[in-house]
């Protein structure tokens, strides 16, 4: 059985006094031998932690039950998936301004959101030809895999997407919205800033599609490819199994394995997405890199860096 538990988890409530949590957090997950990241915001709560299940199991009923967060996060839901080796090299908690990036004041789940949509009724919905889908993550993630007839937004960042929105879309005309993202936290802010646009009919996935792909069998399945994941395993499939893609360490984009067989792919160095964009000084810091890479994994150590599937 795979040793390490993957906790995928976010929650938009107010947090006014957020700064004041980023220490016990830190606490407990070091306390519980986890790793990861968590971003804490005024906003909520949003990141991946990993660790043995028990410990990890712990830090979750911290976070539901500890007097400290006032019952906030009581009803924090999360996705698990599991790992043979461990996905996070250190533990990180961040304080930001939000826990995901749309760059729009005032915009907010906690006020105002679109309608929840169920992993096991998304199919019903997203068939009806009157919806309009929109994948909401970046272009990268959806290169990979996306839903059958989903709109790509072809954005590099979730700033972005408030303009695609103004130029591609017309409330008087897209009457059904449907969105989704990999976890859920991006489609679910996103819905809140497309109800404050006006729209009115809109609806987004639930749990993201890590729940989908974790809920619905692959036989009635209306996913096409792999779902990008921010952390080693790069991918996942369905039942949430490690995918087959690996990742540029140079430029980060994701790499199947045919384009792993291209002239252009060096490990750790360079792939068909950017061998021309990478300068030549930093072509050799790469190189040096890996070179490290290599002697550390002769001696039965591992790179600090070092991806591991």
């Amino acid at each position: 059985m795979p040793k390490y538990l993957t906790a995928a988890l976010y929650k938009f409530v107010s947090l006014p006094d957020y700064q004041a949590l980023q220490a016990p957090i830190l606490d407990a997950c070091k306390n519980n031998r986890i790793k990861g990241t968590l971003l804490i915001a005024e906003e909520g709560i949003n990141g991946t932690i990993a660790g043995l299940p028990d410990d990890i199991h712990r830090m979750l009923h911290f976070l539901r039950t500890a007097p400290l967060f006032k019952n906030k996060f009581s009803d924090l839901n999360h996705k698990e998936s599991f790992a043979n080796e461990h996905p996070f090299y250190r533990m990180k908690v961040k304080l930001k301004k939000e826990i995901v990036t749309l760059g729009v004041q005032g915009v907010s789940p906690t006020k105002k959101v679109g309608t929840y949509v169920k992993p096991e009724d998304w199919n019903a919905l997203i068939s009806d030809p009157n919806v309009m889908l929109i994948d909401t993550r970046n272009d990268y993630e959806v290169d990979i895999g996306t839903f059958k007839g989903a709109i790509n937004p072809e954005t590099t960042t979730f700033r972005e997407f408030p303009e695609y929105v103004a130029k591609h879309f017309d409330k008087t005309k897209h009457k059904k919205v449907a969105m989704f993202c990999t976890g859920g936290i991006r489609c679910e802010k996103a819905s809140s800033y497309m109800m404050d646009q006006g729209f009115e009919e809109v609806y987004h996935l639930q749990g993201g599609i890590l729940k989908y792909l974790e809920t619905v069998p692959e036989a009635q399945s209306l996913w096409q490819g792999e779902c990008f994941v921010f952390d080693q395993r790069v991918a996942v499939k369905h039942n949430l199994e490690v995918g087959d893609f690996d990742q540029c360490f140079a430029c980060r984009h994701p790499l199947s394995p045919a384009e792993m067989q291209s002239e252009h792919y060096i490990a750790g160095v360079s792939c068909p997405y950017c061998f021309d964009k990478i300068t030549s000084e930093k072509r050799v810091r790469l190189m040096e890199r890996q070179k490290q890479v290599a002697l550390a994994k002769k001696r039965g150590e591992i790179h600090i860096g070092e991806k591991q599937k």
